[in-house]
């Protein structure tokens, strides 16, 4: 037995040794692919949000839970909102961002709208962000009996908060005057933050109060339900849509804010915006799958405004769509990541190709492995066959010297008997020790017998 096992042990030895520098370079190509390809995503991302309890704060949250699932940390950036976002992401303070539809075409000229969406990339539109503009109806009863207003031009001589600093709603506000011929000195205009504008409109130091936010915001919730309080119905909405292309006209259904209550009493048109998910290109391809993956499973669902699976989308987009946003969006989950972990089913994905050459290279190589192994194995026995050869020659050069050289006989006889070869290769060294036992029967010593 412990023969059985020496030999064994030797062939697996000498099969190391011969494969040893194919296993070493393949080895070092999957090394050299790993580090070209890097397909282990980074841990930690940032996330650009929004002003405390908007809805850009929300769905970073919501984000921040679904990505823990599989391993990154989502850390939330506040901000003031897209502008800001855009700019965090342009001076890497922000791995991604969300970003209000117009953010890019803020400029007239073309070429500084291209200068401006260079480098950046989109995940697809999420979801759609009305214009909420909100007023006091005892503040509104100045301008109609029945204190409604009907229009943008009914706010001259009204105190409004066209939006926050940092967010796309007073540039957005700026066009709708200028669209509507209103001069912004012919009202009291401020940018107030959310939640101190919303405390002084409840307060009554404000008459008019616009947000562009997606319904998940506290403060639409709030605002919606609050007595004295009404929304601004856009009458021309489907006109708003046709002059600015990132405006789309949508419908607030009634009774969606609460059945029960009937509000809103009646369908409200309003004009949306629609939000994408920025990020710059040289963020993680990985990273770049799975909030595309997220954003599938948290916009998915039927809204307010749209109906299941409408969003994500990646029609509507002001930046270049992602590859892997395309991907997910239209083909949904990579089949291995229905079976696999993500950071198992991600490398494969992203290293089957470098695998797929590494092997097309290899494969040919791997022949040479079999040949190798037996030239180890048959130089042990065939080395002896050049000293064998050459005590014969000597014998017949020299008679004189055949004692000596049956001498050497007997002790390279002693040395092979200790070669060790895998029984697969026995035939070979028993045929070296019957050469040698003919050799000395050439030289006229008789052969021993055998052990």
């Amino acid at each position: 037995m412990t023969r059985a096992i020496r030999y064994t042990l030797l062939s697996m030895r000498d099969l190391l040794a011969s494969a040893g520098p194919f296993a070493l370079l393949a080895v070092g190509l999957l090394v050299l692919a790993y580090l070209w390809l890097d397909p282990t995503p980074p841990k930690r991302v940032r996330l650009a949000t929004g002003p405390a309890q908007s809805a850009y704060e929300e769905f970073g949250k919501r984000y921040q839970a679904e990505l823990a699932k599989n391993g990154i940390e989502v850390v939330l950036v506040p901000s003031g909102g897209s502008i800001s976002n855009e700019r965090l992401l342009r001076e890497n303070k922000a791995d991604l961002g969300f970003v209000q539809g117009g953010t890019a075409s803020r400029s007239g000229d073309e070429a500084k709208q291209a200068e401006r969406v260079q480098g950046l990339i989109s995940l697809g539109s999420l979801f759609l962000e009305p214009v909420w503009l909100f007023y006091r109806e005892d503040a509104a009863r100045k301008k109609s009996r029945d204190g409604t207003l009907r229009s943008l031009t009914d706010l001259a001589g009204l105190r409004v908060n066209a939006g926050s600093r940092g967010s796309g709603v007073p540039r957005l506000m700026r066009q709708l005057f200028e669209a509507n011929h209103i001069d912004a000195a012919s009202m009291t205009v401020s940018q107030l933050e959310q939640t101190p504008a919303t405390v002084g409109f409840l307060d009554g130091q404000l008459d008019v109060i616009v947000f562009a936010s997606a319904p998940e915001s506290l403060m639409v919730q709030m605002l919606l339900q609050t007595p004295g309080v009404k929304l601004m119905d856009f009458a021309q909405s489907e006109a708003y849509s046709r002059r600015f292309g990132f405006l789309s006209p949508v419908v607030l259904p009634r009774g969606i804010v609460d059945l029960a209550r009937d509000l809103p009493p009646q369908d409200v048109r309003l004009v949306a915006t629609t939000t994408a998910l920025i990020t710059r290109e040289e963020t993680h391809p990985a990273l770049l799958q799975l909030f595309s993956q997220a954003a599938r499973n948290l916009h998915g669902t039927a809204g307010w405004f749209n109906r299941a699976r409408a969003f994500p989308t990646i029609e509507h987009s002001e930046y270049p769509i992602s590859r892997e946003a395309e991907r997910a969006i239209q083909g949904g989950q990579p089949f291995l990541q229905r079976y696999l972990p993500f950071w198992l089913a991600n490398l494969v994905e992203r290293m089957w190709l470098a695998l797929g050459i590494i092997i097309a290279v290899l494969l040919p190589l791997s022949r040479i492995v079999p040949p190798l192994y037996a030239f180890r194995i048959r130089s042990r026995v065939f080395r002896w066959y050049g000293q064998l050869r050459s005590i014969e020659d000597r014998a017949v050069q020299d008679p004189d010297t055949v004692p000596e050289l049956l001498r050497e006989l007997e002790a390279m006889d002693r040395r092979v008997a200790q070669v060790a070869v895998p029984l697969s290769y026995a035939d070979e060294l028993y045929a070296l020790r019957a050469n040698i036992g003919l050799v000395r029967g050439r030289l006229g010593a008789p052969v021993p017998a055998a052990a």
